[in-house]
């Protein structure tokens, strides 16, 4: 799937405007001095809020007319990223009629914000699709130094689609104050994967950019807060995350594998020849790589096992995880760049299942933390298993299960591979000293 890339330092630079005097001001002026007020704000919105009392430069001057900078005292660290544009105005939610039942304003963050992903995703949120049509929300979005102008383009994009339930925007670099006080974060940004590049190396490079998210999370978000990540190796990511969050409980932390579990149905579907809205009890096992295993044991269409009403069964097992695993790969031949909104709406998926009550029988796939586990999955990984949810965020796992010899054998596989690979990680969960010993190359297409 596609990945943005993602840097968690920042540095201040000679474009950037900080005087606390300056603002966009809800009142009534001229046309040339609201544009100017304006222009000044979008200036200064993009500058990360430093986390000490430091000098910073000022000046207000583009790129291109670099002029000699004056030396300011900036003021007191506000502990936040900065808004945008009219996100920046002050809304009473109790003023009309329409908002009097409105839910509480929540405050989601998404790293990655100025990628394919996140362009699809985020209109998806701000129109209310992924949380409901009374749920004001507020977006935080994250990005590197260099996606600075596109997290603009993208603020700008918001705020002409006039989104009512969209009442703030913040953008910055800094995940310690983009994350402040979120409530559900979206983590797609990583690095892509490299012509040349071992996957140790990978584990590594993102694994780093993981847990210094992890770590802002756990300084800056809301303590029941809500991960989902999407950036690959989702899994082992959201291992390292979850370990750098020690305050947030390890159960709210997910490896999105919805993606698989759409794909999975969509082939299940053609091969019956039923809309895939037929298709129900689908599981992928494992890792979010070629050793993940789309269970068709448990699966359901139209209510029956999924092998009384395909009876190819060696389709089944031969070409049928084959076509899920590189589904991605062949997109990517027909389409030129890796899946982005579907991507996108698999997230939306994730979201709603955590959030909407299962239907009564059903399940999901997502991958969580295997304390505790029913079916005998080694511990201490992320591990995509079956799920069930009240519709509170939280969720339970699905104990009525069952296995057989092909199906064990295969979530084993992909259990061993988790395994080794944080081992390869454990530098960065504090476990020791990181060892590779990955048995081999096993990421999908779409990551390469």
């Amino acid at each position: 799937m596609a990945v943005a890339e993602l840097s968690t330092s920042f540095t201040e630079t000679a474009t950037c405007f900080r005087s606390s005097q300056l603002s966009l001001s809800s009142s009534s002026s001229s046309s040339s001095s609201s544009s100017s007020r304006f222009s000044h704000h979008l200036r200064r919105s993009f500058c990360p809020s430093p986390r000490t009392r430091n000098p910073t430069i000022s000046c207000s001057v583009t790129s291109d007319q670099v002029q000699t900078p004056t030396v300011v005292q900036a003021e007191t660290p506000k502990g936040k990223s900065e808004c945008y544009g009219v996100f920046c105005l002050t809304y009473d939610l109790k003023a009309e009629e329409e908002t009097k039942s409105w839910k509480k304003l929540i405050n989601i963050a998404v790293s990655g914000a100025a990628g394919m992903i996140s362009n699809h995703l985020l209109f998806k949120i701000a129109s209310g699709e992924v949380f409901g049509p009374d749920q004001p929300v507020a977006l935080k979005l994250l990005g590197s130094e260099r996606s600075v102008q596109a997290l603009e383009g993208v603020a700008m994009e918001l705020e002409d689609s006039l989104f009512p339930l969209l009442r703030e925007v913040s953008i910055g670099t800094d995940p310690y104050e983009v994350f402040q006080d979120a409530e559900w974060a979206l983590l797609i940004g990583a690095k892509p994967r490299g012509p040349g590049m071992e996957r140790a190396d990978l584990l590594d490079i993102n694994g780093q950019i993981f847990a210094e998210q992890g770590k802002a999370l756990n300084a800056s978000a809301s303590p029941n807060v809500k991960v989902i990540v999407v950036g690959n190796p989702c899994n082992t990511n959201a291992l390292i995350c979850m370990k750098n969050a020690p305050n947030i409980p390890a159960k709210n932390f997910h490896a999105l594998t919805r993606l698989d579990e759409n794909r999975a149905k969509c082939q299940l579907a053609l091969k019956a020849g039923v809309f895939y809205d037929q298709v129900s009890n689908m599981t992928i096992w494992g890792n979010h790589s070629t050793t993940q295993v789309p269970d068709f044991l448990n699966a359901r269409i139209k209510g029956l096992p999924v092998k009384e009403v395909i009876k190819d069964h060696k389709w089944l097992e031969e070409e049928f995880t084959e076509k899920v695993q590189k589904r991605g790969g062949v997109l990517i031949q027909k389409w030129g760049r890796s899946s982005a909104a579907s991507t996108a709406v698999s997230i939306v998926d994730a979201i709603k299942s955590l959030i909407t009550p299962t239907a009564e029988g059903d399940w999901f796939s997502s991958g969580v933390y295997t304390n505790g586990n029913p079916y005998g999955i080694a511990e201490d990984i992320v591990f995509s298993m079956p799920c069930r949810s009240k519709g509170d965020g939280d969720y339970e796992l699905v104990k009525k299960v069952i296995f057989d010899d092909y199906l064990l054998k295969r979530i084993k596989k992909s259990e061993a591979e988790l395994l080794a690979e944080k081992r390869c990680v454990a530098h960065l969960t504090g476990e020791g000293i990181g060892f590779c010993d990955l048995p081999e190359d096993t990421m999908l297409p779409g990551e390469m």
